[in-house]
């Protein structure tokens, strides 16, 4: 049975913008399976149900519904162990988990330099939750959180200096081959580059270089994406 992936999409269902979801998109590649890839919307709750909950990626494999996607990832390793190793060993796995708690801080300080750019690519459909959820959350207007994003850029590029020494002396946070540690880290910048003209890198940071190297990874995945470069 083909698997079958539900993605984060905009009103352009091509666009698929969760950190997430690349993060999976990107394993499942670096497995070598093939998978349907479903676009889904914010207010969609009733096309994931069966997953028991309400956020996506929800990946689906014969008769079971995964989500979240240190867990996703957990499974495709070890339903398929004769397929190229996600982790590295169970000593890679332990490591990639603080890597998939990294993402998720990079990313909630990336969200503040391209709120608006997300809410400009949805579904009039969507724009409300997304407005109404995300004002809560920041205590804000939209408008307002990215208002100073010229001065917000720069630390956040310095926040990513352990990142940059790490990747100025190997191409990817796996060596010499990119690991889950590299696709949950990448996922944020995709989701970025997927949703915003915004330049979040400087063209010469060795973190960019990364980038570029697994966006051009399987055959152009990423790269093939609708995005801006």
């Amino acid at each position: 049975m083909t698997m079958k992936l539900f993605e984060l999409a905009g009103a352009d269902p091509k666009r698929r913008f969760s950190p997430y979801c690349w993060t999976i998109r990107m394993a499942l590649a670096h497995k070598g399976l093939d998978v349907e890839t479903i676009p889904w919307h914010f207010i969609d709750k009733e096309a994931i149900a069966p997953s028991g909950q309400g956020k996506v990626p929800v990946l689906v494999h014969d008769d079971k519904w995964l989500f979240e996607s240190w867990d996703i990832a957990n499974y495709l390793e070890q339903t398929f162990p004769d397929r190229p190793t996600l982790f590295g060993g169970p000593q890679g796995v332990a490591l990639s988990k603080y890597f998939a708690n990294l993402g998720p801080v990079i990313s909630s300080h990336a969200i503040k330099l391209v709120l608006v750019d997300i809410y400009d690519h949805l579904t009039e459909t969507d724009k409300p939750y997304f407005r109404e959820s995300r004002e809560q959350r920041f205590g804000m207007r939209l408008e307002q959180v990215v208002a100073d994003r010229d001065a917000l850029l720069q630390p956040f590029r310095d926040s990513l200096m352990p990142l940059r020494m790490t990747l100025k002396t190997q191409n990817f946070l796996g060596g010499e081959q990119p690991l889950y540690a590299d696709y949950a880290i990448f996922g944020v910048f995709q989701w970025a580059r997927c949703i915003s003209p915004f330049q979040l890198l400087a063209e010469d940071d060795p973190v960019a270089h990364w980038r570029k190297r697994l966006l051009q990874a399987f055959n152009g995945l990423a790269q093939s994406a609708p995005g801006y470069d």
